[in-house]
């Protein structure tokens, strides 16, 4: 995956506040209902994708070729685009968004039957497919995502055993011991934020709910404090500001490099990084390219546990949807059918599979063998949180609030790590009231 879909991942991160007004009025309403048989569905279909490796490089078009042999009628053609969100929500002032498309973040989730066909009931999709909350509008699914990822940390395991530590912390004092002993006894970065990047930064939001363990955790955010004593924002801040204030991520966060910090975590000069299971196969890409053992690519879930359980949360990858103003809605809901459950996107991708009984992929394993419960979170209340986070500028999934913590932590700014959590849920609470009122 690249950067684009981690963003997608981040349930919406840098959404714009400017909504898109649209055409989509005229046809509100309509469904896009699965054929019943695939001969006679025909018609070509354009496809919007963020994907634009994957096009390139001719693994959409296999994907395509695949398809047409269920659907020989139907001709699939694929526009990769580069700046997704940016040019997306331009286009979506007309009629003229492809056939099916991702549904960018800039969208509300109010607006979701003005621009998409629905998909069904959620009452029917949810007993088969995970992430149908995200898309859902008054009992009904406007989009389904063909892949989700599990937030953790990604290190490597070779040098944590050099450091003499071989089991996962179980508490945030413990994985700052970890870094601790990787620092005292290997010459590793023992963590690395990816500072400059900004987008690494706000993948710590998504430890919401595996502290708590709790599939309400969006609920809470958009109903209390996201920062009060013990809860999963607060213990996630806490374990960041931790880390660099004692010594244990880069000496200078300001010059951090994503695309560097890949095959220096896969050659042992990084320990640790939070980032999700997504990464992994990049990680393990770019050992093999660094000369490096793909196998010493570990994956561990956020330190804390709940009655002696690991939790972790399961989140989607941008949603397909099918457009509103389609003329060919069977074949476009076709394809995202076939692209969800046939097509083997997701484990192509060492990816969570949205089919609710499909097994964990290999990167999970380590999970399923720990017991790692996996939690589906319900985002009945996920526009309300965005409505929350835009009107306070608070920016739970925008890198600029854990920016100003890691510069906080380095001394780069003054103040209490207390003082600067109270004054983000002050503004959010505050928020909260006002858009009550």
């Amino acid at each position: 995956m690249n950067r684009r879909t981690v963003l997608a991942l981040t349930v919406g991160a840098a959404l714009l506040a400017s909504g898109c007004t649209g055409t989509g009025g005229s046809a509100k309403g309509a469904d896009a209902k699965a054929p019943d048989d695939p001969s006679e569905v025909t018609g070509t279909i354009t496809v919007l994708t963020h994907r634009t490796d994957l096009v390139q490089d001719g693994t959409m078009k296999k994907y395509a070729a695949e398809f047409r042999k269920t659907y020989p009628g139907v001709k699939v053609e694929f526009d990769a685009i580069t700046d997704y969100e940016g040019e997306v929500k331009i286009r979506m002032n007309t009629e003229n968004y492809g056939d099916v498309l991702m549904i960018p973040g800039v969208i509300e989730k109010k607006d979701y039957p003005r621009f998409f066909a629905s998909l069904g009931s959620r009452a029917e999709r949810s007993e088969k497919y995970r992430f149908t909350d995200y898309t859902t509008v008054n009992g009904k699914v406007y989009g389904q995502s063909p892949l989700g990822a599990v937030p953790g940390f990604i290190y490597n395991k070779r040098v944590w055993q050099r450091a003499g530590v071989t089991e996962w912390p179980k508490t945030p004092a413990e994985f700052l011991a970890a870094l601790k002993a990787v620092k005292a006894r290997t010459d590793a970065v023992p963590y690395y934020t990816n500072f400059k990047d900004m987008w690494p930064l706000t993948q710590w939001t998504q430890v919401n709910g595996s502290v708590s363990c709790d599939e309400q955790a969006t609920t809470r955010l958009a109903e209390g404090n996201p920062w009060a004593e013990g809860s999963d924002l607060r213990t996630a801040d806490t374990l960041l500001y931790d880390i660099v204030r004692e010594g244990l991520a880069e000496k200078d966060p300001t010059t951090t490099n994503w695309e560097a910090s890949k095959p220096r975590l896969a050659k042992g000069e990084i320990a640790t990084m939070w980032l999700g299971s997504w990464a992994v196969i990049q990680l393990r890409g770019a050992a093999e390219q660094a000369g490096a053992n793909p196998d010493d690519i570990g994956f561990m879930p956020f330190p804390a546990r709940k009655d002696g359980r690991f939790c972790a949360v399961a989140l989607p990858d941008y949603n397909q949807a099918v457009n509103i103003h389609s003329d060919h809605k069977a074949a476009a809901r076709a394809w995202i059918d076939w692209f969800t459950e046939e097509s083997g996107y997701a484990e192509d991708n060492l990816a969570l599979s949205p089919l609710k009984d499909d097994p964990l992929p290999d990167v999970l394993k380590p999970y399923e063998e720990a017991g790692v419960r996996l939690l589906d979170l319900d985002d009945s209340k996920g526009a309300e949180v965005k409505s929350i986070d835009n009107t306070s500028e608070v920016g739970i999934n925008k890198p600029d609030y854990r920016q100003d913590l890691v510069d906080l932590a380095r001394g780069a700014t003054e103040g209490s790590l207390d003082d600067f959590l109270d004054g983000l849920a002050r503004k959010w609470t505050e928020t909260q009231q006002f858009l009550g009122s």
